[in-house]
């Protein structure tokens, strides 16, 4: 497992890491927030990708004319990031493979890029 040598977060802007073999990642707080690894945003992402007329639960639907901030950051041993977003959503935990698979600047499809 790859692992950064140094995270650099900005609360309203978004997440760089510096990786062990000197490549860096970039991920907006949007982009963290709607690639989030919790159960319940990846049976989200999977009910939309399969309906595109499925709606928003409420707290997701009330959130999007906010500003979407980190408001804290925790690490998780030494294989993830914690990360405890603006709009309530607290419970998913970035592992470093997770964000390497998710990086933007590597693979994601293009209607996944940062926004």
């Amino acid at each position: 497992m790859l692992k950064p040598k140094h995270l650099d977060l900005k609360k309203d802007t978004g997440l760089t890491i510096e990786w062990e073999d000197g490549s860096t990642s970039f991920y907006t707080i949007a982009y963290l927030r709607r690639n989030s690894p919790a159960a319940d945003a990846r049976k989200l992402r999977e009910e939309m990708a399969s309906n595109p007329l499925a709606v928003l639960p409420a707290d997701v639907a009330d959130s999007l004319d906010k500003p979407l901030i980190v408001l804290r950051a925790e690490l998780v041993g030494n294989y993830a990031v914690h990360l405890i977003f603006s709009d309530g959503h607290d419970s998913g935990i970035y592992s470093w493979d997770h964000l390497r698979r998710i990086d933007p600047q590597r693979t994601a499809p293009e209607d996944e890029q940062p926004t």
